[in-house]
């Protein structure tokens, strides 16, 4: 198969276009026929090795998480799916070494859930590790109906979900944005103010007694910011700043989780959720679509698709 593998980390030079055996299939796994796979910044920080010292990883390394494709043949223990059904999923397992920038994926059952029919290959792969993360953040948090959360990054790959999914449970959502991005946020349903120095006084203008929780998708010092917003700090969430358990707050590292999956591809099914597609590349372009991505600059999710 084809495939987007590292023999060591480093920065783009080190990405490579190449041909690596088939993966194998075990008793509760499928192999995927990888139609569309999404790039995500934890994609190039394991390329640099930043996550060296909490992950096992052998080289050659495939990288990538996210997948959407075809079931082409089932492990025998699989009751789940068969062949030629339509998946997606967040395929991350417990070293790294075979992703999905791939032709073909070995994923567990427990990582994949049916492909929300709703959306285009481009946009479920783009859905499930941004999907998640907005999805278990905001049960971390516990937001209410009639609620306001502030999302920090809110048009960003995971910020446009979260956005949509507090949006879905009733919630109000402020969300920080450059100002090219406000008129989008505010499609999305979301109050958009523009980040740097006086974001607490903008956002207090719009919630004078502050806010009921808040999600940091960016750090840089957002976790500090939302604290003089939120009344209890125990509903201050990131994805992106270790530091805020210090404060009281979660820190959320997304985790597999086929429920999830499910109950995203049913909200897209049902109208209430989409994935913004920023850019698309072809697999052999690997390297080009995480240079984008770290440039940090993109509106929703950069997807490489695969012939």
């Amino acid at each position: 198969m084809k495939a987007i593998a590292i023999n060591r980390y480093g920065g783009p030079e080190v990405v490579e276009y190449t041909d690596l055996p088939d993966p194998k299939v075990g008793p509760d796994s499928v192999l995927v026929e990888v139609r569309a796979a999404g790039v995500n910044p934890v994609d190039w920080k394991v390329r640099e090795g930043a996550l060296d010292g909490l992950l096992d990883a052998h080289f050659p390394l495939v990288m990538g998480w996210d997948a959407a494709g075809v079931v082409r043949a089932v492990g025998g223990g699989v009751t789940e799916f068969a062949p030629g059904d339509e998946v997606y999923g967040y395929v991350r397992k417990d070293t790294v070494e075979h992703g999905t920038y791939a032709e073909l994926v070995a994923a567990p059952v427990r990582t994949l859930a049916r492909k929300p029919a709703a959306l285009d290959w481009a946009q479920a792969g783009g859905l499930p590790l941004a999907g998640l993360s907005a999805l278990q953040s905001l049960r971390v948090l516990g937001l209410k109906e009639g609620e306001t959360l502030l999302v920090h990054a809110a048009a960003g790959g995971v910020g446009h979900l979260a956005v949509q999914l507090a949006r879905a449970s009733g919630a109000r959502v402020i969300g920080t944005a450059a100002e090219r991005n406000h008129d989008y946020l505010r499609g999305l349903g979301a109050e958009p103010v523009r980040y740097g120095e006086g974001l607490a006084e903008r956002v207090r203008a719009l919630a004078p007694g502050g806010v009921d929780a808040a999600l940091d998708l960016v750090g840089g010092g957002a976790v500090q910011i939302s604290a003089g917003l939120v009344a209890d700090p125990a509903r201050i969430a990131s994805i992106a700043d270790y530091g805020v358990k210090a404060l009281g707050g979660h820190y959320v590292w997304v985790r597999p989780d086929a429920a999830g999956l499910a109950e995203l591809a049913a909200l897209a099914d049902e109208g209430r959720l989409t994935v913004t597609v920023a850019s698309t590349f072809p697999l052999a372009q690997a390297a080009s679509a995480q240079a984008l991505s770290a440039e940090g600059r993109t509106r929703g999710k950069i997807v490489l698709l695969v012939d």
